[in-house]
């Protein structure tokens, strides 16, 4: 296969010794680099094609890519409004050279808390985590952490046990569930125990899950951006908040419009259904 053509299909940013592993030599690699099918960088790294910008940018830098910019590569659920500039990652006493010019975005000097392969642009979930346990606010930060905890699979329990750096990371550390589907479903969980009631998630009634339950009969259910993708789930999703209310539940919808843009209505709405006891 094509040089150019390998390494656009593993990402397009892949170590010279990889390739070189997979049986392509010296001479074929600066073949390619001279006839622009490829770009060398800093003689470690080949580059085809349109990789993630915070790859590139941290295999020019000598540094891995860091905090909330891994955990967009890695696919995490973001919330809106944090910047979109490159965070990088480097060991204290480490050179700093190699930054790209105007570079704005931001390094972070820490030691690793886990060990990643040499050959990885990415820091470890557990440095991502606790590098947005400082950069970012709280709220969003633990939207991050149970988005993360859903994607990697990650154990609460497990989390709880990593030797974080600080006091930040250790307090989301304890408060990850690890049962919010999205990211709506954190703010909403978060908040409303902000309000001092009790929100339990995940709760099997009538056959399926809920979203949420405050107390014993106030159901919440958080409809995201892809929720509803059939109306064969829309159907099953009307039948069952049908029967919810046959049993006595009181069931509210909230949409991510709700939830993200209009959160004091969301919480009105919850404190009247309280204050009239339809949590009871």
């Amino acid at each position: 296969m094509d040089l150019r053509e390998w390494v656009i299909g593993r990402g397009g940013i892949v170590a010279r010794r990889a390739a070189a592993d997979a049986g392509y030599s010296v001479d074929a690699v600066r073949r390619a680099a001279r006839g622009g099918g490829v770009e060398i960088v800093r003689r470690h790294w080949i580059v085809a094609g349109t990789p993630p910008e915070p790859l590139v940018t941290a295999a020019r830098a000598g540094a891995r890519v860091a905090c909330v910019s891994a955990a967009r590569v890695r696919g995490w659920w973001m919330p809106g409004g944090i910047p979109p500039a490159v965070h990088l990652h480097r060991t204290p006493g480490s050179a700093a050279t190699g930054l790209p010019q105007g570079f704005s975005g931001r390094v972070h000097w820490t030691n690793p808390i886990a060990p990643t392969g040499r050959d990885s642009l990415l820091e470890s979930v557990e440095d991502s985590l606790a590098h947005i346990a400082l950069c970012v606010g709280r709220e969003d930060a633990l939207v991050i952490w149970e988005a993360a905890a859903r994607t990697e699979r990650l154990d609460p329990a497990a989390l709880r046990r990593v030797a974080w750096p600080g006091p930040a990371a250790r307090e989301l550390a304890e408060d990850v569930g690890g049962l919010s589907d999205s990211g709506l479903e954190t703010y909403f969980t978060t908040r409303i125990r902000g309000m001092g009631l009790r929100v339990r998630q995940q709760v099997v009634i009538a056959g399926r899950p809920v979203d949420h339950l405050i107390g014993e009969r106030l159901v919440v259910q958080v409809d995201g951006w892809e929720f509803h993708s059939s109306s064969a789930q829309r159907s099953a999703d009307i039948a069952h908040d049908a029967e919810l209310r046959l049993r006595g539940y009181t069931v509210f919808r909230f949409s991510y419009a709700h939830i993200v843009h209009d959160w004091p209505s969301v919480e009105r709405t919850i404190a009247r259904a309280v204050a009239a006891g339809l949590h009871l």
